[in-house]
């Protein structure tokens, strides 16, 4: 595994090179990369944002392996990981609300001492310390996706008057560094835990130096600015007559649920599947997020103008090969006759889906769901995402370890038939929908991140 896994890294870095060196002529261009002042206001976003990204992602190589060290079962784990995705529900439904009243720069000063808190813990070998840990890391996350885009969109628009369209410009260019900075994360974390041996707790305090550093930034270069006060329940309710009202919107978020539940579980199984073989796991991470990378460019490659495919095919085909993925791994963690290689393919196939998927989806959504409904909606999505996550975090708890996880691989199989279903159902009901059809010079600005 350790020569696949380097192999395997070296070849999706040297393909994803390739992708953005050809894209090169396509990048976008204009007012809004020369204007200086839009420049200084981006490098003052990108300075706070990426070093929050970074610290967040140093975290997701050995969180599962940092748990195995401290010699708990792989039911215990899965527990803690409940508790964090349970995390991610509640914070997920109050977040915007919070982050409006609170002030998104106060939030985004929060976002670093929370996470810090949560790295803290990761010190401790009490089970009782890891489980705040990991619901800490829950409401980290909920503002690491709310505060900081919110806290950028009010700027733009609000104090400096910049053109509404320049947005694009500012989050295509974070959603590409954004897997750049993945990528590295995932070998510095491999150089703390491994080359210098340092143990898996490592990279957890490495991030502490960055969430600092993105507090320090935020609180000495950013305005403080505030949103309107929603209510929550009137978002909520308005958020499901909309789900109810329109299938398109019904369907889309059966889609979500049980795709995005089914990636949930991938990121609790992998490490589990491979680390018995003694895989570099922050090589064999980079090598996830830059096989995600990849999906991105084809994306954008598929939707340009030569190729002119939509949206809602790329979707379609992202969803069959993660079925396809599944099902190989169905057989190549069966008991007794493991092979860790098929798994690793498999993973990586499922990760270069996520890069196709996460920008069809972002797409879709916005055309689908009218602007003033998306919050709203999006709670309603989470709740069944999370609730199945949480299940089948549950079932692997209850089963034996190596039966269990390949039960665990059947059962994310069928959601991924039912959400093949979903698609084919969507798919008969938006076909003549030209709104839905993406222009051939937007298609490199849907590079979009998961919103989990």
């Amino acid at each position: 595994m350790l020569f696949t896994a380097y192999v395997a890294f070296a070849v999706l870095l040297a393909l994803c090179m390739g992708l953005e060196f050809s894209a090169c002529r396509a990048k976008l261009t204009g007012s809004a990369c020369t204007n200086p002042a839009f420049l200084r206001f981006q490098m003052d976003y990108y300075q706070v944002y990426f070093l929050a990204l970074a610290a967040d992602w140093l975290q997701g190589p050995y969180l599962y392996k940092l748990y195995q060290h401290y010699h708990f079962l792989e039911g215990q784990i899965a527990i803690i990981y409940v508790c964090g995705f349970a995390s991610s529900v509640l914070f997920g439904l109050v977040s915007t609300s919070l982050v409006d009243w609170l002030g998104r720069k106060k939030s985004c000063i929060l976002f670093s001492l929370t996470y810090s808190v949560c790295c803290l813990t990761k010190l401790s070998w009490d089970y009782f310390v890891l489980v705040v840990g990991r619901i800490l890391g829950g409401l980290s996350t909920a503002l690491l996706f709310s505060a900081f885009e919110a806290w950028y969109m009010h700027e733009h628009v609000e104090r400096h008057d910049f053109p509404a369209e320049w947005i694009s410009a500012t989050f295509s260019r974070a959603a590409f560094w954004n897997n750049i900075i993945a990528i590295g994360a995932g070998v510095t974390a491999n150089f703390f835990a491994e080359w210098l041996g340092l143990g898996p707790v490592a990279p957890f305090m490495v991030s502490i130096p960055f969430l600092m550093l993105t507090g320090i930034f935020a609180m000495k270069n950013w305005d403080e600015n505030y949103g309107k006060q929603r209510a929550l329940s009137k978002s909520c309710v308005d958020g499901l007559k909309c789900l109810l009202s329109d299938r398109r919107v019904l369907l889309l978020g059966t889609i979500q649920a049980l795709f995005e539940s089914v990636i949930y579980i991938f990121i609790f199984l992998w490490t589990p599947v491979l680390d018995p073989h003694n895989p570099p796991l922050g090589i064999v991470f980079s090598s996830f997020m830059a096989a995600s990378m990849v999906g991105s460019s084809l994306y954008r490659i598929a939707t340009s103008k030569r190729y002119h495919l939509q949206p809602m095919h790329i979707l379609s085909l992202s969803v069959l090969m993660v079925f396809f993925s599944l099902f190989m791994l169905t057989f190549s963690t069966n008991p007794g006759q493991e092979n860790p290689s098929e798994s690793f393919l498999a993973f990586l196939l499922i990760e270069l889906c996520c890069g196709l998927y996460f920008p069809a989806m972002g797409f879709l959504r916005r055309k689908v769901i009218p602007e003033k409904d998306q919050v709203g909606v999006m709670n309603w999505f989470r709740i069944p995402l999370n609730l199945l996550a949480c299940f089948g975090m549950l079932i692997l708890h209850d089963s034996d370890y190596k039966t269990g996880t390949r039960n665990m691989f059947t059962v994310c199989s069928v959601m991924m038939v039912m959400a093949l279903l979903a698609v084919v159902s969507l798919f008969t009901v938006v076909r003549n929908n030209a709104e839905l059809r993406v222009p051939s010079s937007q298609g490199q600005n849907e590079l979009s991140s998961p919103e989990l």
